[in-house]
C-alpha cells in the first residue's frame, strides 16, 4: 500500500541527507575506537582527530536538516471538512495493520528502554577505565535521567507540533547521533552525551503511547497499550543484559552505546510502515492524508453533514494546563510519576544496601528481591486484564494503593516489625505495585487529555516518573541519602496524595471513544466508584 511517511513533510530529500550526514558522522568515530582494539578498547585519555571533531559538526547540522525536512507543510487556512473519524475507526476490528503497529511501537520502546538499562551494564567498566570512584559514576545515570526528563517535555510538544510519527522518526535520527557516546575518551565527556542521548530517547515513550492511543479500536485500546509498554520494558532489559554478556567481553563496555547506530537505523527504515495519527492529520486540516492513513485499517471514511462540537482552544504551553477541569488530573498523574521515579530509582536501589545493613548477606539480599520479583513477574498480564475489562481509572488507583502498602510494610520492617511477616511480602506488594503503576500510568494520561495537547500532556507526566528518579540519584550523589524508613515514609506521602486524586478527579476511560473523551465538558465530569 502507498505509503504517505513524506507527503506531508517540507522536503524529504532534506531528510533523507540529514540522515545521511549523522550516520556519516558516527562513522567517522570508529577508527579511533577500533585502533584501540589492542588494548581491550581502551580510549581514556586518547587525544580526539580530526575526523571525530567533523564527525561532530557533520551529526548537529544533519540533525537541522532533518528536523527541516520533518516540518509540517503549512496547512493554514484550510478549510477541509470534518471526517466522520471517531464511529467507524472506533468500532473497527483489529486488523493485520493493527498488529504490525504494535509490533514496531514495541520494537521502538524495547530500543528506548535498552538505553538507561544499559548504564547499570557499562558503569563496572568505566569506573576501571576511568580510575573514578562510585560516587562519581553516578554522576551517569543522574545526567541521563535529567536528558530524559528534558527530552519527554520537549518530545511531548514536538508530538503536537510535528506529528506523532515525525517526532518518533527524529527521535530515532538523533538516537543515531548520540552513539558517539561509546568514543569519549574522557568521563565528563561521556556524562554531556548521556544527557544527549536521554534527550533523544526520553519522548519516544510518550509519543508511542499517544500515538498507539489514536490508532486502536476502543475495545482493543486499554490492553494493547499496556502489552506494548509492558514488552517495551521487559524487552529493553532483556536486550540490554543479552547483548551486554554477548559483546562486552569482546569489544568492552563501549560497544553498549554504539549500539545505537544499528538499533536507530533499524526504526528509521522501518519508519514508512508507521502511519502518522488520522487524528492529527484532521485537526491540521490534511482530509486526503487522513483518509489515506485510515485506510490502511480498512476504514472508508465521507464528510459529515451535522455540525461538529467546536474545537478546543489551541494551547503552545509545554505542559498541559491546569486549568478549566485539568488541575486536579494533572496533579494527580504528577504526583503518581513522581513517586514511581523515587521507588524505581530510589527505594529499589537503595534497598539491597538497607538489606545488606540489617545482617543480610549480599546472597541473601539478591536472593529476596529476585524472589519477590518473580512473584510480582505476571503483572502486566494481570494489569493488561484489569486495564481493559474492569476499570481504568480504578485499576490505577488500586495498583497505586499496592505500592503504597508494599511501602509502609517495609517501613514497619525497618521500624522493628520484622516479627510481623516475612519481607517478602512487602518487596513483593512494592514491586508488584510500582510495576502496575508504570504499565498503567502512561497509557491513562494519553486518554486523559484531548487531541491537543496529548503529546505534551503524556510526555509531562513521563517527565515527572524521570523526575523523581532525578532527585534520587542527586541525593546519591551528593550522599545525601536518608535513612531507610524515613526515605519510605516521606515517598509515601505523594504516593497516597496521588491514589486520593486520581479517585477524586480521574475519568473512567475503559469502553469510551477518544471522540467522546476529547468531547468539551467531559475533563470535569466525575466518575462512579466501580
Amino acid at each position: 500500500m502507498r505509503t504517505v511517511l513524506f507527503e506531508e513533510r517540507r522536503n524529504a530529500l532534506v531528510f533523507w541527507f540529514g540522515c545521511t550526514l549523522v550516520t556519516a558522522g558516527v562513522v567517522l568515530h570508529l577508527p579511533m575506537f577500533l585502533m584501540a582494539r589492542d588494548s581491550g578498547y581502551l580510549l581514556a585519555g586518547m587525544p580526539m582527530d580530526t575526523g571525530m571533531l567533523v564527525g561532530m559538526a557533520a551529526i548537529v547540522v544533519g540533525v537541522g536538516f532533518a528536523a527541516y525536512g520533518l516540518l509540517p507543510r503549512s496547512a493554514a487556512g484550510a478549510s477541509a471538512p470534518m471526517l466522520d473519524v471517531i464511529t467507524p475507526l472506533e468500532n473497527a476490528p483489529l486488523t493485520p495493520a493493527h498488529w504490525r503497529i504494535a509490533a514496531l511501537l514495541a520494537l521502538a520502546l524495547v530500543i528506548d528502554i535498552m538505553k538507561p538499562a544499559s548504564l547499570g551494564f557499562v558503569t563496572p567498566g568505566m569506573r576501571m577505565e576511568y580510575h573514578v570512584s562510585a560516587g562519581t559514576v553516578a554522576w551517569l545515570p543522574f545526567a541521563a535521567l535529567a536528558g530524559t526528563v528534558v527530552g519527554s517535555c520537549v518530545w511531548g510538544v514536538m508530538a503536537d507540533v510535528y506529528g506523532r510519527r515525525a517526532s518518533i522518526v527524529l527521535s530515532s535520527v538523533m538516537f543515531v547521533g548520540t552513539s558517539i557516546c561509546g568514543a569519549m575518551p574522557n568521563f565528563w565527556w561521556n556524562v554531556a552525551m548521556c544527557f544527549m542521548m536521554g534527550a533523544a530517547a526520553g519522548g519516544m515513550l510518550p509519543v508511542a503511547y499517544a500515538l498507539l492511543a489514536e490508532i486502536m479500536p476502543t475495545r482493543h485500546r486499554g490492553w494493547s497499550l499496556v502489552m506494548v509498554g509492558g514488552i517495551g520494558a521487559l524487552g529493553g532489559f532483556f536486550a540490554a543484559s543479552s547483548l551486554s554478556a554477548l559483546l562486552q567481553p569482546v569489544f568492552g563496555w563501549r560497544i553498549m552505546w554504539f549500539l545505537n547506530l544499528p538499533t536507530g537505523l533499524i526504526l528509521v527504515a522501518l519508519s514508512p510502515l508507521l502511519p502518522e495519527s488520522a487524528r492529527f492529520l484532521q485537526q491540521t486540516g490534511r482530509t486526503d492524508l487522513a483518509r489515506a492513513a485510515l485506510a490502511r485499517f480498512g476504514v472508508v471514511l465521507t464528510s459529515v453533514a451535522s455540525a461538529t462540537a467546536p474545537p478546543e482552544p489551541d494551547s503552545h504551553a509545554p505542559v498541559p494546563p491546569i486549568s478549566h477541569g485539568f488541575f486536579g488530573i494533572t496533579t494527580a498523574l504528577t504526583l503518581a510519576a513522581m513517586a514511581w521515579g523515587l521507588v524505581n530509582f530510589g527505594l529499589l536501589l537503595w534497598l539491597p544496601t538497607a538489606l545488606v545493613a540489617e545482617g543480610r548477606s549480599v546472597a541473601v539480599a539478591s536472593a529476596l528481591i529476585a524472589k519477590s520479583t518473580l512473584i510480582a513477574a505476571p503483572t502486566i498480564v494481570i494489569c493488561a486484564w484489569l486495564f481493559s475489562v474492569w476499570s481504568t481509572k480504578w485499576s490505577l488507583v488500586a495498583m497505586t494503593g499496592v505500592m503504597v502498602l508494599g511501602m509502609l510494610g517495609l517501613a514497619v520492617q525497618e521500624l522493628g516489625g520484622s516479627g510481623l511477616f516475612r519481607p517478602v511480602i512487602p518487596l513483593a506488594l512494592l514491586i508488584l505495585g510500582s510495576s502496575g503503576v508504570i504499565s498503567m500510568l502512561l497509557p491513562y494520561a494519553a486518554e486523559n487529555y484531548p487531541l491537543r495537547i496529548r503529546g505534551r500532556a503524556t510526555g509531562w507526566v513521563a517527565a515527572c516518573s524521570k523526575l523523581g528518579g532525578l532527585i534520587a540519584q542527586g541525593l546519591s550523589v551528593l550522599a545525601g541519602v536518608p535513612p531507610f524508613a524515613a526515605a519510605i515514609l516521606a515517598i509515601a506521602v505523594p504516593a497516597v496524595a496521588s491514589t486520593i486524586l486520581i479517585a477524586r478527579f480521574g475519568r473512567e476511560s475503559r469502553g469510551r471513544s477518544l471522540g467522546e473523551l476529547d468531547a468539551p465538558g467531559t475533563v470535569r465530569r466525575a466518575e462512579p466508584a466501580i
